[in-house]
């Protein structure tokens, strides 16, 4: 493929933070309110569980430059088989997620422009959904240009929160400690509210998905995702403190918008609903990004023979047609039939489900990584040993999350990927074709 229909460090960048901060952070506060300072100790855990996670995919991306992001990562280390599994749970979670932030973005443009709530949101969602397959239909290039926009404008909201942080602590310091968090602080509950937050960081894996049309990705991803780690963990750390210290928790676990609440309360009435601008900003960022993720995904899993051939062929943008509609209408069926849901309860639920799928993805990624280790062991040098001290912190991150998310969501997981055993072995077992 010509370089010139590639990507760069920028636009993977923008894949990172652009898919990791979707709706989940501006409901966030108010799920984790109730757990007091034992939300801090999460938020601690999990960023530390990302950074470990973010560098098992970034060497990865360096010691395999050439295998077609996470699913060659896995096959070349563990086998066809966990590789199937690991992305076909993946692959499940990201077409819900798109689902789910389409319907959540209708929610919000309604409110900000209430003309609109006189259309059948079903269909408004729908119509959302499709208008970012057709982006992607014109390519990766298209789609990550609009990623670049939307990540970059999503942020404005959050430097609005950190700004009104620093405001507050430098005007009313006092502020700060007038409703502090009365919970004891336990380790099931910082376990708790430590895989609440994983879910909003989802997505640190996301420059490695579309490794195939990425320049240079030996240097390129790694850089990447690492840089785009980071930068979404300082803001998440930053704008998740804010309200919980300046608002009471029975207060913003009540919360429907945590944030609007906050802007209304410290800047002014008005304030909440421009916000809420953003967050429609933010959700279509997210779906933008998710739809060009999946039909890479699904584009990869097609080539490795998992998935149906047709699903593999691009059209003359390069972009993959057959993935993005297939996948596209999977998703206009989860929002048919799950749109009765309130914002909070599909959200509750979809972090639940999305969290499960992904943590064996992150299981068997950094278990990759230590099979790389073994194999070249006999090497010294201190890139070798670190290779070792990443994968035990990457392995040991996702068992703990785990733990943490108790055994219904583990059935779960090993549901999911049972679910997908019999479309494997079709593909493996049906006669080949010449």
């Amino acid at each position: 493929m010509n370089d010139t229909k590639k990507i760069g460090f920028w636009t993977c960048t923008a894949l990172v933070v652009g898919n990791t901060i979707g709706m989940g952070i501006f409901l966030l506060p108010a799920s984790l309110a109730p757990y007091g300072y034992n939300a801090m100790i999460g938020w601690g855990i999990t960023v530390v569980g990302c950074i470990a996670l973010a560098r098992v995919f970034a060497r990865l991306a360096r010691e395999l430059a050439h295998a077609d992001g996470p699913y060659g990562y896995v096959r070349s280390t563990l086998g066809d088989l966990p590789a199937y599994i690991a992305l076909w749970c993946y692959w499940v979670s990201v077409w819900i997620t798109n689902a789910a932030l389409a319907t959540g973005v209708v929610a919000y443009i309604t409110a900000v422009v209430p003309e609109l709530g006189q259309l059948q949101p079903s269909l408004f969602a729908l119509g959302l959904l499709w208008t970012f397959v057709a982006i992607n239909l014109f390519g990766v290039r298209t789609g990550g240009g609009v990623q670049i926009v939307t990540t970059t404008l999503k942020l404005l909201p959050m430097l609005a929160i950190a700004l009104l942080g620093a405001w507050m602590l430098l005007r009313s310091p006092q502020a700060y400690v007038a409703h502090l968090p009365t919970k004891p602080i336990a380790l099931s509950d910082a376990m708790a509210a430590s895989t609440i937050a994983l879910f909003a960081m989802l997505g640190i894996e996301s420059a490695t998905v579309p490794a195939a049309k990425v320049e240079n990705p030996g240097r390129t991803i790694p850089r990447a995702t690492i840089v785009g780690t980071l930068l979404t963990a300082m803001i998440y750390l930053i704008v998740s403190t804010v309200p919980l210290l300046l608002i009471p928790s029975q207060e913003l676990a009540a919360a429907p918008a945590p944030f609007a609440l906050l802007m209304d309360r410290f800047v002014g009435d008005g304030f909440g609903r421009w916000l809420a601008l953003f967050v429609v900003i933010s959700g279509l960022g997210a779906l933008n990004g998710w739809t060009l993720l999946v039909g890479e995904l699904t584009r990869t899993m097609a080539d490795n023979g998992v998935l149906p051939t047709f699903l593999s062929r691009n059209n003359r943008r390069g972009a993959p047609a057959f993935a993005l509609l297939v996948t596209a209408a999977l998703a206009s069926i989860m929002i048919l039939m799950s749109y009765s849901k309130s914002l909070v309860s599909g959200f509750t639920f979809l972090s639940t489900v999305v969290t499960a799928a992904n943590l064996p993805l992150y299981l068997c990624c950094s278990l990759a990584l230590g099979i790389l280790w073994w194999r070249g062991k006999k090497m010294t040098g201190q890139g070798i040993r670190d290779m070792l001290v990443i994968a035990i912190m990457g392995t040991a991150y996702v068992l703990f999350a785990f733990v943490g998310l108790g055994h219904e969501p583990f059935l779960l997981a090993l549901g999911l990927g049972a679910a997908g055993l019999p479309l494997y072995l079709f593909m493996r077992l049906r006669p080949k074709t010449v």
